[in-house]
């Protein structure tokens, strides 16, 4: 196991460089998974920054050690099973190999037949030496002597064994996200991406990844990771994980972060945006987030409101217009109970 960032100080300054702003815990918990080798289960509300941890930190292995670093992602669902998450053989391509060997030992018995039915034309064609026999008969006997009873099925086993050992192959394996970010020889991170909306039998398929870091495959063995991978996963609390998944993983809680750090990722991700306009936008987010919503504005959509004040045209003359803000709450609010509420709230109706 090989660390990769020398401390939380260099973790920070790689997120950074990646355009990710970490806070304290969210560097430290970064370095402590990378230098334990441990898993980083990330919860918090959606829109937060959790899948973009993941890619900030892919970026920042490819910084750390000098190679490009792979970022290998398994999107859940309910439903998804083994052989989406882990690998499944491929079925179409097995049945042409039975197919085509087959083909091939009908080919051969056929020629075996028609030459053995030839040396039989030729032995019932010459005279018999012994006084009395019948003609072909010498042919006949010579042909059941060298098939003695019990060899067709015999040969038909063997070749059935020579066929299952070619069809589970490496040839025949479809690998799917965990199987792939375990044979990958780069830098890797393995981002299994909102946990929480997959069924519970998935948690099991992972139990055997995350603490060993290794997958069996019956047909073939063991397949170990020659280099760990760096896991994340991310929930949004739909559901409670296990304790036995909870066990194997360092754990983080992204929230949404504070006024001050906002408003430098808006700075960050809308470089063209007035100061003065930053700072509203920041303070009309959190005046939302205080409300009693479905769904309060995510952190992506506090930067989607900023670019949409650019796309508007918007100058740092004053505070957001009333009409404009009006007109455009659907960035920010994506339920209409939510921007109704949200307007009378702010008097924007008025």
């Amino acid at each position: 196991m090989t660390a990769h960032f020398e401390s939380v100080d260099d973790v920070r300054d790689r997120l950074a460089e990646a355009g990710y702003l970490a806070s304290d815990a969210i560097a430290t918990t970064v370095f402590l998974a990378d230098a334990l080798g441990k898993p980083l289960l990330v919860e918090g509300p959606a829109g937060v920054g959790k899948t973009e941890l993941a890619k900030a930190v892919t970026s920042a292995l490819t910084g750390a050690t000098g190679e490009n670093a792979d970022l290998v992602r398994l999107q859940c669902y309910e439903g998804i099973d083994e052989a989406r998450a882990l690998y499944e053989w491929n079925h179409a391509k097995q049945l042409l190999r039975i197919t085509a060997n087959t083909a091939l030992a009908q080919t051969s018995s056929s020629g075996v037949a028609t030459s053995t039915s030839t040396t039989n034309s030729a032995a019932d064609a010459q005279p018999d030496a012994t006084p009395g026999a019948t003609p072909g008969a010498s042919g006949v006997a010579s042909t059941n002597a060298s098939s003695p009873a019990g060899s067709p099925s015999s040969g038909a086993a063997h070749d059935w064994d020579e066929l299952a050992t070619d069809i589970f192959t490496d040839d025949f394996l479809l690998t799917r996200p965990l199987l792939r970010a375990i044979r990958n020889t780069q830098p890797t991170v393995l981002l299994i991406d909102e946990l929480d909306k997959a069924d519970v039998e998935v948690e099991g398929l992972l139990l055997e990844v995350l603490s060993d870091f290794q997958v069996t495959v019956p047909e073939l063995d063991t397949i170990s990771a020659t280099q760990r991978p760096f896991v994340v996963l991310t929930s949004n609390a739909a559901r409670d994980l296990s304790e036995a998944l909870r066990r194997r993983c360092l754990f983080l809680h992204i929230d949404y972060p504070t006024p001050a750090l906002e408003q430098r990722i808006v700075e960050l991700k809308v470089p063209g945006l007035d100061a003065v306009l930053v700072e509203s936008v920041v303070r009309l987010v959190h005046r939302l987030r205080q409300m009693p919503l479905r769904k309060a504005p995510s952190v992506a959509e506090t930067v989607d409101w900023a670019r949409t004040l650019i796309a508007l045209g918007a100058d740092g003359t004053g505070d957001l217009d009333a009409a404009v803000l009006r007109a455009n709450l659907g960035v920010l609010l994506k339920h209409q109970d939510d921007i109704e509420r949200a307007s009378t709230l702010l008097k924007l109706d008025a």
